[in-house]
């Protein structure tokens, strides 16, 4: 008698075995998109999500209701450190937080963890954008009296292509949302009948500080954006990019950093261990006998010093970016010029030349957020030398990107 076959398996039960088998192989983000650990309870997602199409739709509130108090003329410039007075070792953290119009990026919640758990003040420049995509994570902070938020334009804008009515609205647009974020806030407060401490700022929070997206503008470019009456702040560190270890990039920090320096780090998940780096930084900083400062408190207790025009590490190091992206910086990337050429290239990091050091250290907005799944191969030039401030954990990166294997033709 011939033995009884086994019974098939239900078509259900094998699609989800092949499901299970999928995912084990895979190491894309279908199968990652489970969310981060929470910071309280906001989400962190895990990766920047690329949009079907450009996302152009303005915030619900076009223009802030709060009038802007004019800038003071010690605040007018472009502002990349404070000198402060004798004995003053504070410093200031700050993280960009951007998104452009073709994606939406994500949030650091353990780096916002460490910083709290760390006690350390720092200001974030968050996008209108980005606000809109992440109201929770902007509340969060907003709610926080160790954290301030500027203004990074409302989708990552080049603001030395773009100008007029557009350059407005990419500043107008933003503190717009963010007054709209804190009226929600503090509505939620009263609601739950809670009352602010004393320390937690409520009401009426105009935004009064600036950051160029990719470091570019122009003197025309940082007058108008003083004349809505913000102050221009960039940084004198770069706080990412490199190689090496986590340990070893958060002491090229400490040994960059000097009283009144502003540092240049992302709160958006790109880089992907900023965090780490931070929570490593920290003590190292304490005992150097730095202290962290918003960089509003900065601007009041020292005198500010201010440059001709935006730069990551030396002036002009990155002008390559007025065409690297469509819509004046903030669309996708555009077909590459200056004698470039891109291809698709997915799952692999950014590694490219430049004639200066500057633009492919910082990470960030200028590393795998926005070349991540393209290969570049630019132009060949001689390197610059590092500048005094420059992380020393850089020079390692910048002898890598010297050795981009030569695209297929």
């Amino acid at each position: 008698m011939r033995a009884k076959s086994a019974p098939l398996l239900s078509p259900l039960l094998f699609v989800l075995l092949l499901l299970a088998l999928g995912c084990q192989a895979m190491t894309g983000a279908v199968c990652q998109a489970a969310p981060l650990k929470r910071s309280g309870s906001v989400k962190a997602p895990v990766t920047i999500r690329q949009l079907a199409s450009p996302d152009l739709s303005p915030p619900a509130r076009q223009s802030p209701r709060t009038p802007q108090p004019a800038l003071p003329d010690r605040l007018h410039g472009l502002i990349r450190r404070v000198a402060l007075p004798a004995g003053d070792r504070r410093l200031a953290l700050t993280f960009d937080l951007c998104e452009r119009s073709v994606h939406v990026t994500g949030y650091d919640a353990a780096l916002v963890k460490a910083l709290r758990q760390g006690n350390a003040r720092a200001t974030f420049f968050a996008g209108g954008k980005w606000m809109r995509s992440h109201p929770e994570a902007t509340q969060s902070l907003m709610a926080d009296e160790r954290f301030e938020l500027g203004n990074h334009s409302w989708t990552h804008a080049n603001m030395a292509v773009m100008g007029g009515q557009k350059r407005v609205d990419q500043v107008l647009w933003t503190s717009a949302q963010a007054e709209l974020l804190r009226e929600e806030l503090d509505a939620r407060r009263v609601r739950a009948g809670k009352q602010p401490t004393t320390s937690q700022p409520t009401g009426p929070q105009p935004l009064t500080l600036f950051r160029l997206p990719y470091g570019r503008g122009g003197a025309e470019a940082v007058a108008a954006i003083n004349g809505l009456g913000l102050a221009v702040v960039q940084w004198d560190v770069l706080g990412e990019g490199g190689g090496g270890s986590v340990a070893a990039r958060a002491r090229a920090i400490a040994e960059a950093v000097r009283p009144g320096s502003i540092v240049l780090l992302h709160a958006n998940q790109v880089p992907k261990d900023t965090a780490a780096v931070v929570k490593a930084l920290l003590p190292l900083l304490r005992q150097r006998g730095y202290a962290t400062a918003t960089v509003s408190e900065l601007l009041a207790a020292g005198a500010p010093e201010t440059v001709d025009d935006g730069y990551f590490s030396i002036p002009g190091d990155n002008r390559i970016y007025d065409d690297r992206f469509e819509d004046q910086g903030t669309g996708g990337l555009a077909i590459p010029g200056r004698g470039e050429r891109a291809q698709g290239w997915p799952g692999r990091a950014l590694a490219f030349e430049t004639p200066t050091v500057g633009p492919g250290l910082s990470g960030g907005e200028f590393g795998t957020k926005d070349f991540g799944r393209v290969r570049t191969q630019g132009r060949r030039g001689a390197v610059s030398p590092d500048p005094p401030r420059l992380c020393r954990c850089l020079p390692a990166f910048k002898r890598k990107s010297q050795r981009v294997a030569p695209l297929a033709r």
